[in-house]
C-alpha cells in the first residue's frame, strides 16, 4: 500500500518519480536537473502561495544542493529531507531512485524548513572547539552530527546554518556528539 504524503515532493528527474511513485500517493514536480526551469520556480511558488506543503528531496550530491539552494532562493517555507549518500549508490551511480525505499521513508518523516533566523543559537567559535571546524577530523563529527539529525551531508559553513536553523544550541549539539 502507497504511503500518502500531504504535499508535493519535488524531486530532480523522471526516474525519481518513476521509482517513488511506487510507494508514494502524492503530487511530484521535477527540476529536469539542476538547471531548474523559471516555469518550475513559479509553478512551485503559487502552489506555495496557495499553502501547499512543499518536500524538496534530491540526489546527495553537489548538483542535489544546487537545486535546493535555488529553490529556497526564489521560494521561502520549502521543507527538506535528506537521503544518505551511502543507501543511495546502485550501480556506480547516486541519487534518489538508486536509493533504498526504507531509507527514503526515514528521510520524508524527518522534513525540516529552512527559516533565515536572526537568532544565533550556535556559533563558529562554538563549531571549532567541539571539533566541527577546522580540525582533522571534523568533517567525520560533522557528519556524525549530521546524521543523527537527519540533515544531509554538511560543511563548516552549511552545518551552521542548519543548526541555527532548527534552533539547537551548543548544550544540545554536545548532547549529540557524547551519545
Amino acid at each position: 500500500m502507497k504511503q500518502t504524503i500531504d504535499g508535493i515532493l519535488v524531486v530532480e528527474g523522471k526516474s525519481d518519480v518513476a521509482y517513488l511513485s511506487n510507494y508514494f500517493d502524492c503530487e511530484f514536480v521535477t527540476t529536469n536537473g539542476s538547471d531548474v526551469p523559471e516555469s518550475t520556480i513559479e509553478y512551485l511558488k503559487s502552489l506555495k502561495e496557495k499553502g501547499q506543503n512543499i518536500i524538496v528531496l534530491t540526489d546527495p550530491d553537489f548538483p542535489g544542493k544546487k537545486i535546493r539552494d535555488v529553490l529556497d532562493e526564489n521560494i521561502p517555507g520549502l521543507k527538506h529531507c535528506f537521503v544518505e549518500k551511502s543507501h543511495s549508490i546502485k550501480n556506480g551511480k547516486v541519487g534518489v531512485a538508486e536509493c533504498d525505499i526504507d531509507e527514503i521513508k526515514r528521510a520524508i518523516s524527518s522534513t525540516f524548513e529552512n527559516k533565515k533566523t536572526t537568532k544565533e543559537y550556535i556559533t563558529t567559535s562554538d563549531l571549532y572547539a567541539l571539533g566541527l571546524s577546522g580540525q582533522e577530523n571534523s568533517n567525520i563529527l560533522r557528519n556524525k552530527l549530521a546524521k543523527k539529525l537527519n540533515i544531509g551531508y554538511v560543511n563548516s559553513k552549511t552545518l551552521l546554518k542548519r543548526l541555527n536553523t532548527l534552533e539547537i544550541d551548543r548544550t544540545k549539539v554536545e548532547a549529540l556528539l557524547n551519545e
